[in-house]
């Protein structure tokens, strides 16, 4: 009952909200997935995975798994970079790798960069998961014919030591994807157009004390828009804590934790404050960063982004 619950709750989400981007709450450290302009921007070859768990203790709830690779070349004005996920949600599953280039203008203390991703995402339904009570429904007798299209999404960034900012639009084909067949009537759904828009800050406030503000911004047809605002503070060059709030009555506790020169380890719970608070037990990311100083005589110490 409670899967075919989530399951309905999921159709009509998609329908009327149109959200179909994974959501993380730690999207400052997570930038790839959000714009590809970012690829190369640490200036070294760094690999990110991050796994969130979303609304604990609700049958079928949703499980996001990313993965990033990105780095800048010898020559400085190229990025390259591949970004990976796996979102499981009820009996749905989505997929996608995209490789991402980005091209570098620079400054003397700041880089502008253009990076476009393109791939593959894939998209299924699991109908034998679905507990049925009327076995009769037609709607659970689907079968998912078209399940992978083509995509490609573009971004702008630009950054310093202090500060960043960035535009990006996402899923610019808006090929139709997960097309299935239900009593001989062919029903299809859009990949819809994403767009966003983040900033972020860096300001030394003590020895040892840095305090990093930042905002993400989402739009999306037929969804209401969405902004993430967080407040963090770096102490003693080693660990990150921070909070943020988001309109749709959630807010997030998070920390990263620096636990060697070029590894970072990161947490974050997310609270909410509508309907599901009292259904679920929060939501959960851990994520790993790692740097590999490939091209060492470029990287900034300290790194705030």
């Amino acid at each position: 009952m409670k899967k075919l619950l989530l399951a309905s709750l999921m159709l009509i989400a998609t329908s009327l909200f149109a959200q179909q981007d994974p959501l993380f709450s730690q999207y400052m450290f997570n930038k790839l997935a959000v714009n590809p302009g970012y690829a190369g921007s640490r200036e070294s070859l760094t690999a990110d995975v991050l796994n969130r768990w979303q609304w604990v203790g609700i049958d079928g709830a949703p499980n996001t798994l990313s993965a990033s690779i990105h780095t800048a070349l010898r020559n400085p004005h190229i990025g390259l970079g591949l970004n990976v996920y796996n979102d499981k949600l009820g009996p749905s599953l989505f997929q996608g790798a995209l490789a991402t280039f980005a091209y570098r203008i620079i400054f003397p203390t700041s880089t502008l960069s253009f990076g476009l991703q393109a791939g593959v995402k894939y998209m299924d339904i699991d109908w034998s998961s679905i507990d049925v009570i009327d076995m009769d429904d037609v709607a659970l007798m689907g079968n998912t014919l078209n399940k992978a299209v083509p995509d490609a999404n573009f971004g702008v960034y630009y950054y310093t030591d202090k500060y960043y900012a960035g535009v990006s639009t996402k899923q610019l084909l808006q090929n139709e994807i997960a097309v299935v067949n239900i009593d001989n009537k062919t029903q299809f759904t859009h990949l819809l157009r994403h767009f966003y828009g983040m900033a972020g800050a860096a300001f030394p406030i003590a020895d040892g004390l840095v305090f990093r503000p930042s905002c993400l911004a989402k739009f999306v047809k037929n969804a209401p828009p969405q902004l993430d605002l967080n407040a963090s503070f770096l102490i003693a060059n080693t660990v990150w804590v921070g909070a943020s709030y988001r309109t749709e009555n959630a807010m997030s506790i998070m920390t990263e934790l620096k636990i060697s020169k070029n590894i970072r380890i990161g947490y974050s719970y997310d609270i909410w404050f509508n309907q599901l608070s009292s259904v679920n037990k929060g939501s959960h990311e851990i994520r790993l960063g790692i740097d590999f100083e490939s091209f060492s005589s470029r990287m900034l110490s300290p790194r705030y982004f």
